[in-house]
């Protein structure tokens, strides 16, 4: 039998990549549910730093099984009405946030700013709460999210943009129409129902209550 040998270095390569796969209790969320829509924002330029973010190698979203369910329920919910989620960012590995951290301490890079942090100085991005050096998205159970129109394939109007650093993405904003209320509450109470726990500074951001890793920050990068 005619034998192949492959050069160390494809070895080493192949092994490295079946490293990186998601543990076990992770899971692809389309092998869950394939109609939930992605956009993965810190796979794009379209982010607060304005480049892909490290780690993000494919607009895959990898949550724990727990969460993939739930989110799974919540669209099922939203489907008789129309409507879809859209998910920006899920999972996410210490790499990511360690690249946020390194920008942050880099003050004139702020290509972004008008967009994202137009009324924020970067120097105070640590000391309000924006950049951490950890983040709930890396133990698996926390995604960013709004809701589709499917008709128009346009986002509800929320009042304010996804990632935008400021008191007007804190859910209970109070200078809202009547109609970005209800679009957030809306989000609120489905997410709610299913188990997930809001975040008091950012309308998008939920954590499932009873996550399987509560303490454990992992860092295998987002690939398919």
């Amino acid at each position: 039998m005619r034998q192949f040998f492959l050069p160390f270095f494809f070895l080493s390569f192949s092994l490295t990549l079946i490293a990186q796969q998601p543990p076990k209790g992770f899971v692809y969320l389309k092998d869950i549910d394939a109609t939930i829509i992605s956009e993965l924002r810190y796979f794009s330029e379209n982010n607060f730093i304005g480049k892909p973010i490290d780690g993000y190698y494919n607009n895959v979203i990898i949550t724990t099984k727990p969460t993939a369910i739930a989110l799974k329920k919540a669209q099922e919910k939203l489907a008789l009405f129309g409507l879809s989620l859209k998910i920006f960012d899920a999972y996410r590995p210490q790499q990511a946030v360690n690249h946020f951290v390194r920008w942050a301490k880099q003050i004139n890079d702020t290509l972004k700013k008008h967009q994202f942090y137009p009324d924020v100085a970067k120097k105070d991005l640590f000391k309000l709460g924006y950049i951490a050096a950890k983040s709930g998205h890396t133990r698996g159970s926390t995604v960013d999210l709004t809701i589709i129109d499917l008709s128009s394939g346009k986002e509800l109007d929320m009042g304010s943009p996804y990632d935008f650093f400021g008191e007007i993405s804190h859910p209970h904003y109070k200078n809202l129409t009547k109609k970005q209320r209800a679009n957030r509450l809306l989000l609120r109470n489905l997410m709610l129902t299913q188990g997930f726990i809001p975040y008091e500074n950012e309308w998008w951001h939920f954590t499932l209550k009873n996550e399987p890793y509560p303490t454990t920050y992992f860092t295998f990068p987002i690939q398919k």
